[in-house]
């Protein structure tokens, strides 16, 4: 009596390589992938866009390289969004890190934007410790919370805080958040003790924690969660950025991985049968 014959093992190797392929390639070359944007994302991307031109907004790095992935293209493509409605940005950072985060956002963008000018149509006045105290202190007087920017020029040098003195001058507050401190001392503080609109972005994880804010008191305009909402944000601004990219190269993994699992349950069938 003859044994069954049973198929081959796929050489692991080969399934790493296509693998490896199948993500690097859309990485380099995106190829766009379009998902139906959601209406938290829809949201953030409203309040910028009717907000009228020349307003102040405040934008909080607060995150480091860790979560650089998710959090980082939200930065640039809301940068960008800021820039082309002419809105000016005070960048600030609950994080130590997030001043950094900021500069490398900014300077991305000024590649695009080389007429936009520091201390003009935006400035980064860098990190303040304290999470929802120093949020609380700067509807008071930002000024006495950050008396000086990253480069030690004085608060009242600089053009754009010219006429900025608390929250009453900024049109809304984007936190991009990691943790604590972050987009919920924001929600806490500048909206719901001075009536600021505030928006942000959060990591993937964090984001079902922050759905229950976007209510009917507009706790928070929006929300944009994880790499997801920032390809989300890409795509409402017509930008091929690191976020597209990504979501193509996952939706290629995923795909990838589906069919091997379908191959090998075929294989698996197939033997079975052969076996009997």
């Amino acid at each position: 009596m003859s044994t069954p014959k049973t198929s081959k093992p796929i050489d692991r190797r080969y399934i790493f390589l296509i693998l490896l392929i199948g993500v690097a390639l859309p990485l380099i070359f995106p190829l766009g992938f379009k998902s139906e944007v959601s209406d938290i994302s829809r949201q953030v991307y409203q309040l910028i866009e009717n907000t009228p031109e020349n307003s102040i907004m405040l934008m909080s790095f607060d995150y480091d390289p860790a979560t650089n992935t998710e959090l980082q293209p939200m930065a640039k493509a809301i940068i960008e969004h800021a820039f082309r409605r002419n809105h000016k940005i005070i960048a600030v950072a609950l994080w130590p890190q997030g001043v950094q985060m900021a500069d490398q956002a900014f300077e991305y963008i000024l590649e695009k934007y080389p007429d936009k000018k520091y201390g003009i149509d935006y400035v980064n006045m860098g990190f303040k410790t304290g999470g929802m105290v120093t949020i609380q202190a700067m509807g008071r007087n930002i000024k006495d919370v950050l008396p000086k920017d990253t480069k030690n020029t004085p608060f009242e040098e600089i053009e754009l805080l010219r006429n900025v003195r608390n929250y009453k001058q900024i049109a809304y507050v984007i936190s991009l958040s990691a943790g604590d401190p972050g987009l919920k001392q924001y929600v806490m503080a500048a909206h719901d003790m001075y009536k600021v609109k505030v928006s942000g972005g959060t990591t993937a994880v964090s984001t079902p924690g922050f759905i229950p804010y976007i209510n009917d008191q507009n706790q928070l305009y929006g929300l944009l969660g994880g790499l997801k909402g920032a390809a989300e944000y890409e795509s409402m601004i017509k930008v091929k950025g690191t976020a597209t990219s990504g979501m193509d190269a996952q939706s290629v993994a995923h795909i990838l991985i589906i069919l091997f699992i379908v191959m090998g349950n075929i294989r698996a069938f197939k033997d079975k049968n052969q076996k009997a």
